[in-house]
């Protein structure tokens, strides 16, 4: 007879970092030290730190860089915070997904990129900390009651289709069709929700994609927005699904269907609920629509009204702004194609009202993935640099933000941000992301 044994998962965590003058510093924690259990309990992740940790009694089982283990007992108020970083963020380790979606854009990443780019994640935590979307395929039953009991919200949901069948072949997952049930639990439990789906032409678009709407519809108020975005495709999809692009009077087509939702959800929510991306407008030739319309932009991170919302808050922004400088000035610009018409009329604007400065926008195309693909997030550096290294680029170079990784000086072919500046021998401003951080990068007033 053999005897099956089943490995304990390590539930230690490492301390990277004691902030000053916290508990955990008044307590002589330090960096390297390993956090055992709080009041008894092992902690999964850090979730389960923040719903124990809140207790204004505590006991603390703590393993020292020595092996010695501290036992602490704190008393603090309700919700005070023991001033801990840990090593891991998540404190767990992050679930990868087991779908083999037909519209994947890591599948269509070309070889060589470094590792972390090659990862596809898929879990419900990251939903809540980072906003990523999730399929729930890979949410367990144990996941699900984690986030009712401590009400993690909103979960981000990529639903694709509400046809299950259909999406067990999108996701070539055959259990992505009963994952939509779970959508049944969060809603019933009141766990805000938005959903996403990436339109394939052919596939989940026409009358599949008006059943989606409609049958997500019947969760608002918890499922709060619901986004329809365009599949992207990279020139690197050899052996992958045959997918086509959507051209002008299909992207009319799916305006017309999100359009018409909006409406019914308007007289029966009042909110509009489902939004198009911008890519869909500009596809069509069709103006963005009103700000009103965007419900307050929940979903800018999907691309939806980033347009509309960085027109008014420049618009506004440069009626206010009262600079006076008639040094002459030359700067350059530079963007992916999507955004690239928004950016000359926004520059236009500020030239109108300040006639010495001379502003070149340049629309970067994007031969490092395939000129289909026109956002800046996906810019790298080998395409900027080969771009603009033979212009007259004026006294300063202006990038979007997205282009670098976040919190780091770094492109996503891992050119950093003093390279390029060396390569072009120019000074470089990273733009945020509003109309008033555009405004203060190009008059130079947040230095």
């Amino acid at each position: 007879m053999s005897k099956k044994v089943t490995e304990q998962k390590d539930r230690s965590h490492i301390i990277k970092e004691v902030k000053p003058g916290s508990i955990a510093e008044e307590l002589e924690l330090v960096p390297g030290d390993k956090l055992l259990s709080i009041n008894g309990h092992e902690l999964e992740d850090i979730f389960d730190y923040h719903y124990f940790a809140n207790d204004e009694y505590l006991e603390v089982l703590v393993e020292k860089e020595d092996g010695e283990t501290w036992e602490l007992e704190i008393e603090k108020d309700y919700d005070e915070d023991l001033g801990i970083i840990f090593e891991n963020g998540l404190m767990d380790d992050y679930k990868s997904c087991s779908n083999k979606c037909v519209f994947c854009f890591i599948d269509q990443m070309p070889p060589g990129m470094r590792e972390t780019l090659y990862f596809k994640d898929d879990d419900s935590r990251l939903s809540f900390l980072q906003g990523n979307y999730i399929t729930l395929t890979n949410m367990k039953d144990h996941d699900l009651e984690r986030i009712i009991r401590y009400h993690l919200a909103p979960i981000n949901i990529s639903v694709h289709t509400t046809n299950p069948q259909l999406r067990c072949e999108m996701l070539h997952n055959r259990f992505a069709g009963d994952a939509l049930k779970k959508i049944d639990i969060l809603y019933e439990h009141e766990i805000e929700m938005n959903g996403q789906v990436v339109l394939c032409k052919g596939i989940n678009d026409g009358a599949e994609l008006d059943r989606t709407i409609g049958d997500l519809e019947k969760y608002i108020p918890y499922m709060r927005s619901l986004s329809i975005v365009p599949v992207g495709l990279t020139k690197y999809r050899e052996g992958l699904a045959k997918l086509e692009p959507f051209e002008k009077e299909d992207a009319k087509n799916v305006i017309a269907i999100i359009e018409k939702w909006q409406k019914i959800c308007m007289e029966k929510h009042g909110i509009h609920f489902v939004q198009a991306s911008d890519e869909w407008y500009l596809t069509a030739g069709l103006p963005m629509p009103e700000p009103e319309r965007y419900d307050g932009y929940i979903q800018l991170e999907n691309g939806v009204g980033m347009m509309r919302l960085l027109e008014e808050e420049f618009k506004e922004a440069l009626a206010n702004e009262t600079m006076y400088d008639d040094r002459p000035h030359k700067l350059t610009v530079a963007t992916g194609r999507l955004a690239a018409s928004l950016l000359q009329k926004l520059c236009g604007w500020f030239c109108e009202k300040h006639p010495n400065y001379e502003i070149d926008v340049v629309d970067i195309r994007n031969d490092f993935f395939g000129e289909r693909i026109t956002v800046s997030g996906l810019i790298t550096a080998q395409d900027l640099v080969a771009q603009l290294k033979e212009r007259d680029l004026g006294e300063r170079l202006l990038i979007p933000c997205n282009m670098l990784r976040i919190d780091e000086e770094v492109f996503l072919d891992d050119w950093t941000l003093d390279d390029v500046k060396e390569t072009l021998q120019i000074e470089i401003s990273i733009v945020k992301s509003s109309g008033l951080d555009l405004l203060q990068a190009l008059t130079e007033s947040q230095k």
